[in-house]
Order: C-alpha cells, then structure tokens, then sequence
C-alpha cells in the first residue's frame, strides 16, 4: 500500500472554495483508490479540516509516512513545510515526504489557454459585464438588437490581463511576471500583450492591468485568473472589472473562468505524488 497524499490548501472562509477544494480531493481519492493510496486534505487557516486534524486523523489510522503536497500554484510556499515539520513535532513517528507545488506546470498553462479560449469565443454583448449575484455575466448576442452585436476583433487587438492573488513576498510576486511571460510566448502569442495585475496586496490591480491594456490600443481585454478555484478571489477579479468597464464603456471586457477542479489537474497533482515518492532513497 502506497503512502496517503496530504493535499495542503491555504484555507478559505469562502463556502464556494471549500466546496471545490472538497471536490477535488474526492476526485483525487477516486483516482488514487485504484493504487490503494489515501487522500486527504486540510487547511493552513480560516477552513476546516486544519491540516493538523488531517494529520492527527491520518496518523490514527496508523499511517506514519505520507506525502504532502501544498495544492498551490505559487512555488514559493512557505507556510506549509513549517505547518509539517510543526506537525512532526506533534508527532514524532511521523515521516513524511514533501511534494513540489504545481507552479506554471505546463499543463496547467495549457488549462489557463483553455479558459481563455472559451471567454474568446463565446459570442457575447461587448461592453455588458452585469453583476448577477456575485459574479458578472455577459449577455449572448441572440437577445439583442442587431446594432448591439459585438463587431469582429482580431487577435492581435486582444490584449490579456492575467491575475494573480498578489502578496507581500516579492519572488512570489516576480513569479507571476514570469508566468505570464510564458504563458504569452507558450499559448497566447498571436494577441497582442499579456499583462500582469493582482487581486490585491500589490499593485497594478485588475484596473491597472486593463487600463495598460487600453493605452495599448486593445479594442477587447480578455481577464485570465491564475487561481485553482472559485470562490472570493475570483468574485473580487470579476467585481473590479466590472467597475473598470463601467467607466470604459468602449473597451470590451471579457472575464474567464478560474482553472477548476478537473481531470488533467489531477493529473499534475499525482504526477507530483509519484514524483515525490521516487525521491525516497
């Protein structure tokens, strides 16, 4: 029987976070049923499971060695080896062997593609960004007068603003710089700039990444979230477009969706597991 995975996650009092984060570890055990591998998950903060029940629960079922794995998209994280070697502390027959965050893993930039694929392709109202709940929508073109339909932009008029969380940390910072580098030459060079913003902490902001994109000379701006899921985050991306393009009213702006819990993401996190177990001298 192979070790359990210990998927870490920073902790969201947000019930849409949990709830995917939830999902996604279910989605995990299923997979990882088949090698007789045990999932579980737990928080850093604000959310439960703490990691330090998980930890406890794992152990009471008599696992002393695990894999853990920060479920982040950040390669610098710091906060969940101290939480482990704190647990270790708490207790001692505990081995456990530390997996590398998903970072702008390949497939991973190849979802983010997709995501920004379908908020390019959906025929939409141009400029109708509509708060409907928490999250804005954008109207389908069939429902409006036949002046409302959106004109054709190429390519190179759409610019992309990708965000990130945004922190204190200016390597992690730097990082989603770098992301967007490569996210720009690796899946969206035909458009013409991938600018960075952040959903707080440090600036630019969401509206500071669509107004470079408007000096530009972009006639659609197309915001990507580099996060893993729904959830408060997300909400705020969307809300500061939306009040962006409240006083833009010529620039259409289109918000994708976060990556998601799904298949190929579980594909890097086993790929991270496997990895991690192959290390073990």
């Amino acid at each position: 029987m192979k070790p359990p995975l210990l998927l870490i996650g920073q902790g969201s009092q947000d019930d849409a976070y949990a709830a995917e984060f939830g999902r996604f570890v279910h989605r995990l055990r299923c997979r990882l049923d088949q090698t007789g591998a045990d999932v579980s998950g737990g928080y850093l903060e604000r959310a439960t499971p703490r990691l330090s029940d998980s930890v406890a629960s794992l152990v009471a079922r008599g696992h002393h060695r695990l894999v853990a794995l920060p479920l982040s998209l950040s390669s610098m994280v710091e906060e969940a080896p101290a939480a482990m070697a704190l647990e270790q502390q708490r207790h001692p027959t505990l081995m456990y062997d530390y997996g590398r965050p998903l970072g702008p893993d390949p497939r991973v930039l190849a979802l983010l593609a997709e995501r920004l694929n379908e908020a390019a392709a959906e025929i939409l109202k141009p400029r109708a960004l509509e708060l409907a709940g928490a999250r804005p929508r954008l109207r389908a073109v069939d429902s409006l007068p036949v002046e409302d339909h959106p004109v054709h932009v190429e390519p190179g008029e759409t610019a992309v603003v990708l965000v990130g969380e945004g922190s204190t940390d200016a390597a992690a910072n730097a990082e989603i710089h770098r992301v967007s580098r490569l996210f720009w030459e690796t899946h969206a060079y035909d458009f013409m700039t991938v600018e960075t913003a952040f959903v707080s902490v440090t600036p630019p902001g969401v509206p500071g990444g669509l107004e470079r994109c408007r000096r530009l000379g972009a006639k659609r701006v197309i915001v990507v979230p580099y996060l893993l899921f729904a959830g408060g985050l997300l909400e705020r991306v969307w809300a500061q477009a939306l009040a962006y393009g409240a006083g833009h009213p010529d620039l259409d702006i289109r918000c994708a969706e976060v990556i998601g819990d799904c298949e190929i993401l579980a594909d890097v996190v086993i790929d991270r597991y496997e990895e991690a177990l192959q290390l073990v001298p």
